[in-house]
């Protein structure tokens, strides 16, 4: 089936009868994928979340506090009035388990069930922080796709194992990324190879020595967060994060068999375009951290070219394309990979971020304690450290020598 020829009845008849086992149903984009599933298609006969919990009962109280209770489920709560939580009881299984465990910790009885039943895996669940010890990127990052790669085997319906990656395991390249699999092995530095056991390894030996020495618990992490950003420097990547997640894909393709796998590589995920709440965003995440320190005057410069691309991409958009992959690919032997991004078809430039939240905010201005509005300045861009530093200069450190200097002049000394 071609993309292209897809229609929204398609894909929502799709996810009619299927079950669905989703990771990461916690953070932004599963609830997003959830609602939409939800909302499109509530014939979907079960969809399951694993959710870090104790028992069954704990997810189940978490999944109703920090997923369906949220604000985004607003549009389907009101088209089911009295009915949304006997549906939602119905349709959401919560599974207390967990990514980097074996069968997820699920007991025998419970993975049986779900095993015999799913036709569709997400695999959403991810550490994102850029700079997270390397034991805790690595547990989930990579350890975590060998354990969905091994339960997927277990599944003997399914039709799609689909798992969400990033953009950024290409590294800092430049120019034209294509959209093929990392091989066992390769990295983004010439003249090195990657032994994923030899990393976990690492990994063991550097706790051994951590324990042995007695460290204090913020030494431990220091160390670890070091460890994994000079590991993933050595090998090419910017950060942990990113280079945890490029060894997640290669376990995944070395381990999946015959298993239909879909990889989608999202660039920056930001707040939804258009469904169910446009702009509806949960927290303060990536680009959303500049607009929100704008707002608050607390960020009145940024270090970057202001005719950098800007590539971000709505939580819907990213949504609609994992839903459409999987229909597209369904029971295909195979493994494809989709980058979803804009920088290529709908470019946006760091300055067209700075004009749209200025007008934005002399629109919408933020008030201060006195309920007063307050008139923000545009942000100052600056391309170069040399230029930041000569406005710093400017701006900050001649007026305090001048003032400085003034008190000194100005200071009845006493007579000696």
């Amino acid at each position: 089936m071609v993309i292209g020829e897809m229609d929204a009845a398609q894909v929502a008849a799709y996810f009619r009868g299927k079950n669905v086992l989703i990771t990461g149903a916690t953070g932004f984009l599963g609830k997003v994928l959830l609602e939409k599933i939800l909302r499109i298609q509530p014939d979907v006969r079960k969809l399951f979340l694993l959710v870090r919990a104790t028992d069954d009962e704990s997810a189940r109280r978490r999944v109703q506090t920090e997923v369906t209770g949220r604000e985004i489920f607003q549009v389907l709560r009101e088209k089911h009035g009295k009915g949304f939580e006997d549906f939602i009881e119905e349709k959401v299984c919560p599974l207390a388990g967990d990514v980097m465990y074996e069968d997820f910790g699920l007991d025998t009885a419970k993975l049986k069930e779900v095993s015999k039943d799913v036709d569709i895996i997400v695999n959403g669940a991810a550490t994102t922080n850029f700079y997270e010890r390397y034991d805790v990127s690595f547990d989930t990052n990579v350890l975590g796709a060998k354990q969905i790669c091994a339960f997927a085997n277990k599944c003997t319906k399914l039709k799609m194992l689909l798992h969400v990656s990033t953009a950024y395991v290409s590294g800092e390249q430049e120019g034209l990324i294509l959209e093929k699999p990392f091989m066992m092995g390769g990295t983004l530095r010439e003249g090195t190879h990657l032994d994923i056991e030899s990393e976990l390894n690492l990994i063991k030996h550097t706790q051994i020595e951590l324990k042995a020495n007695c460290a204090t618990d913020k030494a431990e992490r220091k160390t670890m967060k070091e460890l994994g950003l000079k590991r993933a420097r050595h090998f090419g990547w910017p950060n942990t994060y990113v280079f945890t997640k490029a060894m997640g894909e290669m376990l995944l393709g070395h381990l999946r068999g015959d298993l239909p796998v879909v990889i989608i590589r999202p660039s920056i995920i930001t707040s939804l375009l258009k469904e169910p709440l446009p702009g509806w965003m949960e927290g303060v995440r990536t680009i959303d951290s500049v607009f929100l320190g704008y707002a608050k005057q607390a960020l009145k410069f940024f270090l970057v070219d202001p005719n950098t691309i800007m590539d971000v991409i709505p939580g819907d958009m990213v949504v609609n394309s994992m839903m459409v992959a999987m229909l597209a690919h369904s029971e295909e032997q195979a493994q494809t990979i989709y980058h979803v991004t804009s920088s290529m078809s709908n470019p946006a430039s760091y300055m067209t971020l700075r004009e749209t939240a200025h007008r934005y905010f002399v629109d919408n201005p933020p008030r201060g304690e006195n309920g007063e509005p307050i008139r923000l300045n545009k942000m100052r861009f600056f391309s170069t450290v040399a230029r930041l530093r000569i406005y710093m200069v400017i701006k900050y450190k001649l007026p305090l020598e001048g003032a400085t200097t003034s008190s000194v002049e100005n200071t009845d000394w006493p007579c000696i």
